[in-house]
């Protein structure tokens, strides 16, 4: 670890599912030399690729849970993140590129740009990560890398420019022109470990020349020098790639690449971008907000000599206790050190410092500034800042969806219960997107989650890991209730018992309102009811919100102004406003015309195209509204609107429908009124469970 930070890189491999994020790092894992042999992801050979080191992801094939692993490149240090491709398992990818200060973006040749390539992008600009793509997939057949790149274009909005061409495609896929040095590469030996270079053959040469061309045109925008260059016709691949580089580190340009991961073709070149295009870690400015200081932003400096600022990004219950990722970004990590959680503000004395390599662990001195490594023994939550007892700085929040989806269990026995709730505890605790309560109607465990399968992966980790064998009730769906019209209310409290009594009037009136879940206006003039009683009347309207009096779901889109009252001088109280205010909001809510509200999801289904009718069918049937349908090769796919309470099983039913070919993604998109005889199913379900 003696290396500088201007040596190191820390990158993250996003994608939609299927695209290929953990073959490309089991790849780079081998020609990096941190691997001797390779394995495939489905594990056909027993033992499944390096970063699905989870028993689960081995048999599904899928990832669950984001890897970490470092590897050595050309006197450079790369750590890589392998996220989940599932929408299910989002937050897995949001908190690796809140840590990351590069990625590359792979895309697969057929399917071009997927949903969830576009979920995935968004997450990147939210945390202004430069990414490299990688067009992955290019000998399968009817791969097309160019109309990947148009679609880069035209439906992520990224100025995407090739830096290869492909040399054949499909069966035919041999390597890459590489349009900087404009020379033919081919990757030969059993693992396509020995590259050969050569001239480019003739009938690519016109192509190659036209590219190279664009490639120069838009990397001259980020650099004077190359467009004097180009101007006197002489460009060295050193100014071109340094203007690449700039482009990129700006987010200006995306560097396209091309290849195919499985067979081993392309994936030199990508690591070599990755050294040269992507960003070190004192390139990208990172902020801390300062608590002594008002929360004032802070620039944090890549200096393992300054006060320390490490963040944890994810936390793992291990056999031995709990292991926790950080990020330093200021400072430097050492065994022994004291350091400071600014969340509960105890201090912490740092046992074991390590490097992950998947699930292995490799004991270190420290962790110095732009490095990331793992602490272990420590309790602290995901998204805690550590800092040395010098300063209070804190790294802001990562973006948390809010769960969708809601499950009952029940434990088999008494023994299961304990493994239960142990198990339960963990998986909250190490996944923010994860909650678990006590249902006060039925007294059932509930747990919330973002899909079907991010519940049923924690419900098998519960039965496998914990040895908690847990029957699992009907999903329930976060619905909720508002309000469709303006209604006005006037209550008065009164209450005598002898001695003081209780007094309040409240009168104002509620409305819809689109964007917020509830606004509360105070337009009291004359003092008709005194200051301090504004917040009960608040705090009484607030308590009403958490169960609806039309069903008892949740209440949103609200908002109360309160304009007139009434208050006794030894009568009045906090509690009796409280009380006033939470009669006049059952008053006025009668009024305003209650409905219900569903999640309704973005769905998009992507099938063979002789099964297109049959899908559309099938969502048509789940009262899903189609509004986009595109032909990408003999792939065809759908995108709908769904409400949730329709998609549950849906997976099955697309399996029998396409011969097990199809596959959907969903994402939560926006609440809509549930229709009339929706409404009346959930009405009678509510009155048999008021008559239990």
């Amino acid at each position: 670890m003696e290396k500088t930070s201007e040596k190191v890189r820390n990158i993250g491999i996003s994608a939609h599912i299927d695209s290929g994020k953990t073959t490309l790092t089991e790849r780079i894992l081998f020609y990096t030399k941190r691997i001797h042999a390779i394995h495939d992801v489905k594990g056909k050979d027993g033992i499944g690729a390096t970063m699905d080191s989870m028993e689960l992801e081995k048999e599904r094939g899928i990832t669950i849970a984001s890897a970490a692993t470092y590897c050595e490149w050309q006197d450079h240090e790369i750590n890589i993140i392998d996220t989940p491709g599932h929408v299910d398992f989002t937050i897995e990818v949001e908190r690796a590129l809140k840590v990351l200060d590069g990625a590359i973006l792979v895309l697969c040749s057929v399917g071009g740009v997927q949903s969830q390539s576009i979920t995935v992008d968004q997450q990147m600009k939210r945390y202004k990560v430069p990414c490299l793509a990688f067009i992955n997939k290019c000998d399968r057949s009817g791969a097309n890398p160019f109309r990947v790149i148009e679609q880069l274009k035209n439906k992520l909005g990224h100025n995407a420019v090739a830096m290869q061409i492909p040399i054949g495609l499909e069966a035919d896929f041999e390597g890459v022109v590489d349009l900087v040095s404009m020379k033919a590469v081919y990757f030969d030996g059993t693992n396509g470990e020995n590259i050969r270079v050569e001239d480019i053959p003739e009938n690519l040469l016109p192509e190659a020349v036209g590219k190279h061309e664009e490639l120069i045109d838009v990397a001259s925008m980020f650099s004077d020098e190359l467009m004097e260059a180009a101007l006197e016709d002489n460009v060295t691949d050193e100014l071109l790639i340094s203007a690449v580089r700039r482009g990129t580190i700006a987010r200006e340009i995306t560097p396209v690449f091309i290849g195919s991961a499985y067979k081993n073709k392309g994936i030199q070149p990508i690591l070599d971008a990755v050294t040269n295009c992507l960003p070190c870690p004192s390139e990208i400015e990172n902020y801390a907000l300062d608590l002594s200081n008002n929360e004032a932003e802070v620039i944090l400096s890549n200096d393992s000599q300054k006060p320390l600022v490490a963040y944890a990004f994810k936390i793992e219950e291990g056999q031995y206790g709990q292991l926790t990722y950080v990020r330093v970004y200021q400072g430097a990590l050492a065994k022994g050190d004291t350091i400071f959680n600014v969340r509960t503000g105890k201090k912490v004395k740092v046992g074991r410092v390590a490097r992950m390599h998947a699930n292995q662990m490799e004991d270190i001195g420290k962790i110095l500034a732009g490095y990331i490594g793992a602490l272990f023994g420590i309790d602290c939550a995901s998204g805690d800042t550590f800092v040395s007892k010098d300063i209070n700085f804190t790294m802001t929040s990562m973006f948390i969806p809010e769960p969708v989806i809601s499950l009952a269990i029940v434990p088999k026995d008494n023994t299961a219960e304990i493994n239960m709730s142990k198990a339960l505890n963990r998986f909250s605790k190490e996944d923010p997107t994860f909650k678990t309560y006590v249902s006060e109607e039925t007294g059932d465990t509930i747990i919330s989650g973002m899909g079907e399968l991010h519940l049923e992966v924690y419900v098998e980790r519960m039965r496998r890991e914990y040895n908690a064998e847990v029957i699992t009730g009907t999903p329930n769906v976060s619905y909720r209730e508002t309000i469709t019209r303006l209604a006005e209310f006037n209550y008065t409290h009164k209450k005598q018992t002898g001695g003081a009594g209780q007094f309040g009037r409240v009168a104002g009136y509620m409305e819809p309102v689109i964007e917020e879940e509830f606004v509360f206006e105070n337009k009291i003039t004359g003092g008709s009811i005194p200051t301090q009683f504004i917040s009960a009347c608040e705090k009484g309207f607030r308590k009403c919100l958490e169960k609806g009096p039309k069903m008892e779901f949740p209440v949103t889109g609200l908002k109360i102004v309160i304009n007139d009252g009434q208050s006794h001088s030894v009568d009045s109280s906090e509690m009796a406003f409280t009380a006033a205010a939470r009669g006049a909001f059952l008053e006025g809510y009668a009024k305003a015309k209650p409905v219900i509200h569903e999640p309704i999801m973005k769905v998009v289904v992507e099938t063979p195209n002789e099964y297109q009718g049959a899908v559309m069918g099938s969502l048509n049937q789940r009262r899903g509204i189609i509004f986009a349908t595109q032909d990408e090769g003999y792939i065809c796919v759908i995108e709908a609107h769904v409400p949730l309470a329709e998609m549950f099983g849906y997976s099955t039913v697309l399996r029998s429908l396409t011969q097990g070919k199809a596959q959907f993604t969903m994402e939560f998109c926006i609440y809509k009124k549930v229709p009339n005889s929706v409404a009346e199913e959930l009405a009678k379900k509510a009155k048999e469970r008021g008559m239990k």
